[in-house]
């Protein structure tokens, strides 16, 4: 007879948590299950958060989605409370494992179609998500990135070093895990400070909680950003050159990356998605902290559309 599925199991609530979810453990692959948050009724939106974070940075905006909607806030595999396998083949971390994770997530949760929100890494995972399951995904986010492929054409001269992490995990196997690991706090902690043009949105207790999941989990870490140097980049040139585009409603909020560094984003994302609502804000980098009315506000919209 067949195993059983392994279906998602309720956990104990962590501290610090999003305000009325309900926690759970959910299969999404051989061995690895995600830790997910779930709260509301209504469509289903998940929300994927970026680095150096968890689900946690959505504590805001996910209270305020869950009043229409249900929504599904998972660490993403390799964060967080999530299974972090490793990656001797070097694919465990790519963007279209990790996009297979998250309709597998929301279809062990009974959703067969979903919208998709995505920050940093997670905007890049929900990118993958919609070019890959265009049919699964309705309406698709992204805050304060550029697709995988595009980052790295536009990073040049001394404009690059605003980006050293990705060339530093870039490397093989073992120099970055070493160096990073050697001084995980000071590493993780310098983007958290970085970033931040409100530091009171991150408020010590999950300052605190964002530093111990990273610290936790440096190679499974260094192996996404190493998968978004390789695989990825080949995936994303693999669909631009065979036209594929992301076919849903999507929505970019975006700091002025172009005049720091020389381009032009809405025009990078519109060569992605020719159904494209684009902001440039005045927010930081963690902008579901720092202004959750505006970013859930975008969100509604976009649902809307």
């Amino acid at each position: 007879m067949p195993l059983p599925t392994p279906r998602p199991t309720p956990v104990p609530t962590p501290s610090p948590a999003v305000p009325g979810f309900e926690y759970l453990r959910v299969p999404v692959a051989d061995g690895v299950a995600l830790h997910t948050a779930v709260a509301g009724s209504g469509s289903p939106v998940v929300l994927l958060h970026g680095f150096p974070q968890t689900h946690l940075m959505w504590r805001h905006v996910a209270a305020d989605l869950a009043a229409d909607h249900t929504v599904i806030c998972p660490d993403l595999r390799g964060y967080g409370a999530s299974d972090k396998p490793t990656d001797p083949e070097g694919t465990a971390y790519s963007k279209r494992t990790m996009a297979a994770d998250v309709v597998a997530l929301a279809r062990a949760l009974g959703h067969d179609r979903f919208a998709l929100a995505g920050h940093d890494r997670g905007a890049l995972v929900a990118v993958r998500a919609g070019l890959d399951h265009p049919d699964t995904v309705t309406h698709l986010a992204a805050l304060d990135v550029l697709p995988t492929l595009d980052t790295w054409e536009v990073m040049h001269g001394t404009t690059a070093a605003v980006g050293f992490h990705l060339y530093l995990m870039a490397q093989p196997p073992g120099l970055p895990e070493t160096m990073i690991g050697a001084s995980a706090d000071a590493f993780f902690g310098h983007f958290l400070d970085l970033w931040a043009r409100d530091p009171e949105a991150l408020p010590d207790e999950v300052r605190a909680a964002y530093l111990s999941a990273c610290r936790a989990a440096v190679p499974s870490i260094v192996a996404d950003y190493r998968a978004s140097a390789g695989t990825d980049v080949d995936h994303d040139r693999a669909d631009r050159e065979a036209g594929r585009r992301l076919r849903m409603p999507v929505t970019v909020l975006q700091q002025d990356w172009g005049a720091a560094l020389g381009f032009d984003a809405a025009a990078r994302w519109r060569a992605w998605a020719p159904d494209l609502h684009h902001a440039t804000v005045p927010y930081g980098h963690f902008m579901a902290e720092e202004a959750p009315a505006e970013v859930a506000s975008a969100l509604h919209a976009l649902l809307t559309r």
